[in-house]
């Protein structure tokens, strides 16, 4: 997974995979969903992501099953 964020357009980008895009979907005014050839979901585009996000202050954790 990664996770990028475009300061210059305030886009944040998050790739649940590396995938060919087979189609991408609105999922309101300011995200975009994109699905692979088969349709899963492989990335979300988030615009405005500035004020839709606390983008400093990001954080990952990895529970153990």
């Amino acid at each position: 997974m990664k996770i990028r964020y475009y300061q210059d357009t305030d886009t944040l980008y998050i790739e649940l995979r590396p995938a060919d895009i087979g189609e991408t979907k609105d999922w309101d005014e300011n995200t975009l969903i994109d699905l692979d050839t088969s349709g899963n979901i492989c990335g979300i585009t988030i615009e405005h992501a500035s004020e839709r996000a606390d983008i400093p202050a990001f954080s990952y954790e990895q529970i153990a099953a």
